[in-house]
């Protein structure tokens, strides 16, 4: 096997798909990536075994179909230390070698037989909608944060995705704090539900382009993909049952504190600063126009307190947050103002961004 390809395009697609790879892999030839030439399109595959990437580069020339497993590190360390240039590569997969050709210099890795790296079989009785990348890499910045890391509970280790005719939802909940993203302008020609891993949501959002591309999802009650330009990723879903994250979402909240989302944020930044590194308690006493965010840890004898001018609606109200929580929130945000709703000073609040 023989094919020449830009240095700069192969090195992109490698680090495009990288992050599958890992090093404590059971079965060593994973750590690995595998090549496939078919005309003049090189396809460029990692797995984890949950989670399977694939990428394409157009060959300047090829000589001869085949698929070969190449040390993942070793080329990655050598492609991107080239500049741009064409390079050459000789695939000897009788003594299961590589040499790479660049300018002066020739470069020798081994290579294992392709047949022992796993693939990805074909997806059965699929379902698809089609989404527009940026509502993909919006949904995921904001629900990834707000999933929870305990393997006893799996189902939470995940972002909820809820397919419908009407929209399109997703939710991440960590029994601590809950982020529900929903889109009524995309929607689905049936309905279906499943939870997407983390590693796979992290890869597509570090990856997904600028520019608005379709991302075709596609999926059934084992596995999910996205496509989009020359990138293909299927992972398994998790297997498990998703609380009902309706039943916890407080209804009927009678009062509600509209700030300015800068302010109140960097208010809460100092203030929590003062409170119990335990608890990280941040109270909210609303009362008229004014907002007080205070805090103290006894056992130090430390306090803070502050004094803002917000728009409010109801009657006055003490209430309790975990500083950390309402800070990830609100920076997960990004609009100018905030709504804050609430009911009474022992149930959840609901923030809202205000879209003027």
């Amino acid at each position: 096997m023989k094919f020449i390809v830009s240095s700069q395009q192969l090195s992109k697609s490698l680090q495009s798909i990288s992050g599958v790879l890992t090093t404590n892999a059971t079965v060593p030839i994973i750590q690995n990536f595998l090549f496939t030439i078919n005309g003049e399109t090189l396809s460029i595959s990692a797995t984890d075994l949950e989670t399977t990437m694939t990428t394409s580069v157009l060959l300047s020339k090829s000589e001869t179909d085949g698929s070969v497993v190449v040390q993942s590190k070793l080329l990655m360390d050598t492609i991107k230390s080239l500049p741009d240039i064409p390079i050459i590569f000789n695939i000897d997969q009788e003594s299961n070698t590589v040499e790479i050709q660049a300018n002066e210099g020739s470069y020798n890795l081994a290579c294992f037989n392709a047949d022992d790296f796993p693939t990805q079989k074909p997806m059965d009785n699929a379902n698809f909608v089609e989404l527009p990348a940026s509502l993909v890499k919006t949904a995921i910045s904001k629900t990834l944060f707000a999933t929870g890391n305990d393997e006893m509970r799996i189902a939470m280790t995940g972002v909820f995705c809820d397919l419908s005719t009407e929209n399109v939802t997703f939710v991440a909940t960590d029994a601590h704090k809950l982020v529900r993203y929903r889109r009524s302008d995309v929607t689905s020609n049936s309905s279906f539900s499943f939870i997407l891993p983390k590693k796979p949501l992290n890869l597509i959002k570090n990856i997904l382009a600028v520019q608005d591309v379709p991302v075709k999802m596609e999926y059934n009650n084992i596995n999910v993909s996205f496509e989009f330009e020359n990138i293909l990723l299927i992972c398994r879903l998790i297997d498990g049952k998703y609380p009902n994250y309706e039943a916890v979402i407080p209804v009927n909240n009678t009062k509600k504190l509209t700030i300015n989302r800068q302010q109140i944020l960097t208010s809460i930044r100092r203030v929590s600063i003062f409170s119990n590194q335990l608890t990280r308690q941040i109270r909210f006493s609303v009362s008229g126009m004014e907002l007080v965010l205070a805090s103290e840890d006894m056992e130090l004898a430390n306090e803070a307190k502050e004094r803002l001018t917000c728009s409010y609606e109801g009657e006055d109200i003490d209430i309790g947050f975990n500083s950390k929580f309402i800070l990830e929130m609100m920076n997960n945000l990004d609009s100018e103002e905030i709504c804050i709703e609430m009911s009474t000073s022992n149930r959840a609040a609901l923030i809202f961004p205000v879209n003027n």
